[in-house]
């Protein structure tokens, strides 16, 4: 059997088996002329395939057994003839000796060079199984002293040591294997964030499903170190550098979907904390359509969006979806009758046909300085990723006020909090009246999951107290959470958008110019027929699209606007 054979017929059998497509076995054949190896490792170092679905595919082409974790959980069995350094180096484990055969795992059951070796060294006959190389390690490992308490201050020689000991660990399979472990179950939570948090018992895992947090794994003091160096090395930050916040990113392919991942620390008493914002380009959805929009906010929002000029804000707390909807608003523009330019930090997700600037504070690239240079490039469109200051607000409003639509977000709870805060910023009265266009406020909330969730009957008193009556039938039910299988015992699965659109029309610029307050102002818009980010949610409950505890949940923070 020539070697290219061999090859093609693991491809098939994992083809067969439905674990890989045609197309993405025919890269893994063309990476491996470029990198070598054998095929199943450049299918897991590409991740394609899982180490499993790959050890089991050998152990068929082979014919031989595979090894569990349970065959190498006994002690190694001692075997005259055979060092435990060449056992570690070819990833070999005795497993059993029986009368003239010798049974042992390995990570590379096809290598006639060590099965020879082995046959030499011991004079016996021997019957190979697949085994995982890092359940071999284990098996082989030898008891490791857990490493000296450090507070990320030690410099020196000591320092050094203690860097390059953190660089050999993060560099083992293990820990390798453990990292793309804790970012592989992204996918199968649906997850938004992954932090790894530091403390006394050990390295806390936790994921961020639709808005709320889920406890995970708990990585044992020992790794701790090595699991936060190994996602710094792979988000090119230095690991050296245990004292100051750091901001990088990861680009990985995690069972068969590119995943771009946002990575911030932050020292802690314990360590570093580490959390990776996940950018799953397969998932965002660049539709405004179906971004939970009510029929009359959509129509009078895309209305703002083909005004000539003007300032058109989102707002909301971190996490609710604003750069998102300001990108699938930029996707409707037409890129290519307008010259669209945006400035962020960071740039999330790269869009078709417009210039995107990443911000770099260090070389002095802010917000006000980017703004100040593209208005030379003659664009139609702004997008500011986030009004931080004074200065970009400033910047902001004379744009507007030159002939250019400019969008983008602030951090304020409601549409009416937006003005004030632009007022904080130092912006006059009569700038922000004759420039903003209008405030789109908006929250997150979770959806029902449609196989399990429950109606319900609202007594008089609930649809009265809860203003429900206003949107509802008098015998129409709603539904509440349950929990199955589908959405892993939550109730929910995935989020809509509920939104409040502050237009800023006549009387609400007099209001302004009169120095009224955020509630005064949010009273006056209510009047005028705003529907408040409740009320909206108010609708979604009715239509049977999320819970009145959700929404509860969600909005509960609107009075401290």
């Amino acid at each position: 059997m020539n070697v290219q054979e061999h090859r093609q017929r693991l491809g098939e059998l994992l083809l067969a088996a439905q674990k890989l497509s045609a197309r993405d076995l025919e890269r893994a054949l063309s990476a491996q002329q470029e990198m070598g190896g054998m095929l199943g490792r450049v299918l897991v170092r590409l991740g394609l395939v899982s180490e499993p679905d790959v050890a089991q595919a050998v152990a068929q082409q082979l014919g031989i057994p595979l090894a569990s974790t349970q065959d190498l959980a006994d002690p190694v069995v001692d075997v005259d003839g055979l060092q435990p350094g060449f056992l570690r180096t070819h990833a070999v484990c005795p497993l059993r000796l029986e009368v003239g055969e010798l049974h042992v795992a390995m990570a590379v059951p096809q290598d006639a060079f060590v099965l020879k070796a082995l046959h030499l060294a011991t004079g016996r006959v021997i019957r190979p199984w697949m085994a995982l190389e890092s359940d071999i390690e284990k098996a082989l490992a030898e008891p490791v002293e857990e490493a000296p308490e450090d507070d990320g201050f030690s410099g020196g020689a000591d320092g050094g040591e203690f860097v390059e000991h953190l660089k050999d660990l993060a560099s083992e399979a293990p820990v390798i294997r453990l990292v793309n472990t804790i970012i592989g179950r992204v996918t199968d939570l649906r997850a938004s964030d992954i932090h790894l948090e530091p403390f006394d018992d050990g390295l806390h895992v936790r994921y961020r499903v639709d808005g709320v947090i889920h406890h995970g794994e708990l990585v044992p003091p020992r790794l701790s170190a090595a699991v936060s160096s190994r996602v710094k090395l792979l988000a090119h930050l230095d690991i050296a550098e245990r004292r100051l916040p750091q901001d990088g990113r990861i680009k990985i392919r995690v069972k068969g979907r590119e995943l771009d991942l946002r990575v911030s620390t932050a020292p802690t008493v314990h360590g570093e904390s580490v959390v990776m914002r996940v950018l799953d380009r397969a998932s965002v959805r660049l539709n405004l359509d179906t971004m939970g929009f009510a029929p009359d906010t959509l129509a009078r929002f895309n209305d703002l969006l083909t005004r000539p000029h003007g300032i058109l804000l989102v707002t909301g707390p971190t996490g609710s979806g604003k750069t998102t909807t300001l990108y699938a608003a930029l996707s409707k523009i037409d890129a290519e009758a307008n010259k669209i330019i945006t400035v962020e930090d960071p740039v999330e997700y790269q869009l078709e046909g417009i210039n995107q600037i990443q911000v770099h504070p260090q070389i002095n690239l802010t917000f006000a300085n980017a703004l100040r240079s593209i208005l030379r490039q003659d664009p139609d469109i702004i997008m500011i990723g986030e009004m931080r200051d004074g200065e970009t607000a400033q910047i902001a409003v004379q744009s507007a006020l030159t002939g250019h639509l400019v969008l983008s977000t602030l951090h304020t709870n409601t549409a009416a909090g937006a003005i004030t805060r632009m007022q904080d910023m130092g912006v006059e009265s009569y700038l922000i009246t004759s420039s903003v266009n209008a405030v789109l406020a908006q929250r997150l909330v979770r959806t029902l999951c449609s196989h399990c969730r429950q109606p319900y009957a609202p007594g008089e008193q609930l649809r009265e107290h809860t203003g429900l009556a206003r949107f509802m039938e008098p015998d129409q039910p709603i539904y509440r959470a349950v929990g199955c299988e589908q959405c892993r015992q939550s109730g929910y699965r995935g989020r809509t958008g509920i939104h409040e659109l502050l237009l800023l029309d006549e009387p609400m610029r007099r209001a302004v110019i009169d120095g009224k307050d955020a509630n005064s102002l949010h009273t006056l818009a209510a009047q005028h027929g705003m529907l408040s980010l409740y009320e909206d949610g108010l609708r979604k409950v009715a239509a049977g699209v999320t819970s009145l505890d959700e929404l509860a949940r969600v909005t509960q923070d609107q009075s401290d606007a």
